[in-house]
């Protein structure tokens, strides 16, 4: 019983010793924060720039997606530009339907039938 005792206590004396072992390797802090290439020392301000250019690119890419999300889901508004409907009628059945209304005689019609190639 003695001996697990005894090799208790080492371990715990080991384990409190231990840590102050290591903090006394760790350089000082004149060694840490001397002088060199660092953020606020000379040698890397103009990197600082691209932190706030990054952070607009991406803002701008989230709404870029957000607003093709919308429109996605929304699809085409009337009158937009993305959302034109096919000519409901051809050249030919406007010339058929000014004949009939007597817009235009038959020679006249005949002629511009001739023109359209039908």
């Amino acid at each position: 019983m003695k001996l697990s005792n005894a090799i208790c206590a080492a371990a715990s004396t080991a384990t409190a010793v231990l840590p102050s072992c290591v903090w006394a390797q760790a350089p000082s802090n004149a060694e840490r924060y001397g002088y060199g290439p660092h953020m606020m020392w000379g040698g890397g301000w103009y990197g600082m720039i691209f932190g706030p250019l990054v952070m607009i690119l991406v803002l701008a890419v989230i709404i870029a997606l957000a607003v093709l999300l919308v429109r996605w889901l929304g699809g085409p508004w009337p009158g937009s530009a993305w959302h034109q409907a096919a000519p409901a009628h051809t050249p030919l059945d406007i010339l058929r339907e000014r004949f009939a209304r007597g817009e235009i005689d038959k020679q006249e019609f005949e002629e511009r039938r001739r023109v359209l190639g039908e």
